[in-house]
């Protein structure tokens, strides 16, 4: 049983390079990026084999290991990996539950973060083969921490299948990862700014003592404490370790016995009255698309939590230049810009955000002016009152009314800029996004390569327009006041016309290119 698995993982891997040109470099990218990582760590841990401070690297791979383990087990609750060794999909087979449990497993073997984790492992051998003992447990706890993030990863990714499958929960589950991403920036801006020569060894030294009793850390740290010579500390995580493994084990075992006889939650129906914002905007094919628009921009956990980090970004940035010692006046004027930035550049790809449902647009013969401005309500229902209320507390909080004309007008010209590059990459360069109904943080099989330019190309053109409103803003501030009015002037116009010309753009690559963008939305 077990060989026929890996042989249909094998084959679904294989399939990967049966794709779209874009995607096969997607997936090539992916695993030079994890041949990469695995080259760093192991080279770092074959390095530490030759320093001398055998209870710094002890502490410095415990508090390190961890963090490994609690990503193996988070990462599938959060992204929402597809997993196409599902045991539901074997339910008609018959096959035993322990069989299956252990083929799935070991198929999980095959895979860049398992291979990762292998050679990392393998180095830590290395890293304590410093006598036959350590290494020996240094193998064993090898073993079994490799076991252990393979069983979690299999647990989480069942445990989400299982009970995040409706919409609303992988909707809870997309604002929970938004707040953990809120709560670790501050406390990874806090740890850049701990005086590590001061008090890192002890700050380290304090994690590791406590991880290396815990299910996370404890077989990390076996072989560091067999290399100090506390070898019943050693034994004694050892049997955290391995017990660690077992019961997570006997829970895989007991999912699958689960899942073989559970099929997926139902979300529960919702009765619905009138039309909503179909009702209260025209009956026009603009009007339509606006209204969809909005609609989906108020239910679809993708597009509200984009708008939850919007205002999150600031606050990444305010917290950094504050350490450093940037005036705080100064980083008052800061925040709109960057969040008209963002907000802007919240539907380069909006076309991919209807997946499949594009056809209606396609096959209506749906206006490519009506598409483009349809999708631009929603962001500028928010967008203006962000840039009137916005500049008006920025240049309050800031001291002096002089600036607000010049604010205006960057904040203006870098919302209007983005949502013109904006319709015009939504239409002519969309990449595979999230489905409707997954989790906001899942990642599709598409190429980075692509949507990373795709990005740059509205990120950067936004910022590059606007740089001489910026640099307005920036000389009446410190040069003299009047430059405030001419970056009004400025930003308004080139938000306009970069919007007019986006829209125009848009438009014609969206009536010209329907087909491939439909069969862009079928292969995503």
């Amino acid at each position: 049983m077990v060989a026929q698995l890996l042989r249909l993982k094998v084959r679904l891997l294989g399939n990967a390079f049966r794709r779209s040109p874009w995607q096969i470099v997607g997936v090539l990218v992916g695993l030079a990026y994890g041949l990469a990582i695995a080259a760093v760590l192991v080279t770092v841990l074959v390095g530490a084999r030759f320093v001398d401070d055998v209870t710094l690297i002890r502490d410095a791979c415990t508090v390190g290991g961890a963090l490994v383990v609690l990503g193996f087990f988070v990462m599938p609750l959060l992204v929402g990996i597809d997993d196409t060794m599902d045991p539901r999909n074997f339910a008609l087979f018959g096959v035993p539950t322990r069989s299956l449990a252990g083929g799935l497993l070991v198929s999980s073997f095959l895979g860049v973060p398992a291979i990762v984790l292998g050679l990392a492992l393998l180095a830590t051998v290395i890293t304590w083969s410093r006598g036959i003992p350590e290494t020996l447990l240094a193998l064993i706890a090898a073993g079994a921490l490799f076991v252990t993030c393979m069983l979690a990863t299999r647990v989480s990714t069942s445990l989400a299948s299982l009970l995040l499958s409706t919409r609303r929960s992988r909707e809870f589950t997309g604002a929970a990862g938004v707040l953990v991403l809120i709560i670790c920036a501050p406390i990874g801006v806090l740890l850049l700014n701990v005086e590590w020569s001061r008090y890192g060894l002890d700050l380290v030294g304090g994690l590791a003592a406590i991880l290396g009793w815990t299910p996370m850390g404890a077989a990390w740290a076996v072989p560091g404490d067999a290399a100090t010579g506390e070898w019943a500390t050693a034994l004694l995580k050892l049997l955290v370790a391995l017990a660690t493994a077992g019961l997570l084990w006997l829970a895989w075992v007991a999912l699958v016995a689960r899942m073989l006889v559970t099929p997926g939650r139902e979300a529960a129906a919702r009765q619905y009255g009138g039309l909503s914002w179909f009702d209260r905007l025209p009956h026009t094919p603009a009007g339509a698309i606006a209204a969809r628009s909005i609609t989906s921009w108020g239910r679809d956990s993708r597009y509200w939590v984009s708008l939850i980090m919007i205002p999150v970004v600031p606050v990444l940035v305010y917290i950094p230049l504050t350490i450093a010692g940037v005036p705080e006046h100064y980083l008052t004027l800061l925040p709109v810009p960057l969040m008209c930035l963002f907000l802007g550049w919240t539907i380069h790809n909006d076309v991919a955000y209807d997946s499949t449902a594009i056809w209606l647009h396609v096959a209506s013969g749906t206006r490519g002016v009506a598409d483009r401005i349809g999708r631009l309500v929603p962001t500028l229902v928010v967008g203006i009152p962000l840039i009137g209320l916005g500049s008006a507390l920025s240049v309050f909080f800031y001291g002096d009314w002089g600036p607000l004309p010049a604010m205006l007008g960057v904040s203006t010209s870098i919302f209007l800029t983005g949502l013109g590059f904006s319709s015009y990459t939504s239409a002519r360069f969309p990449y595979p996004a999230t489905k409707p109904g997954d989790s906001p943080f899942a990642q599709p099989q598409a190429s980075d390569t692509a949507s990373a330019i795709v990005q740059s190309l509205t990120f950067t053109g936004a910022i590059v327009l606007s740089s001489p409103a910026l640099l307005g803003l920036l000389l009446g501030i410190f040069v003299d006041p009047y430059w405030f009015m001419p970056a009004l002037y400025y930003g308004v116009a080139m938000g306009l016309f970069v919007l007019v010309v986006g829209v125009w753009r848009g438009a014609r690559a969206f009536e010209r290119r329907g087909p491939e963008i439909l069969a862009s939305a079928l292969r995503a």
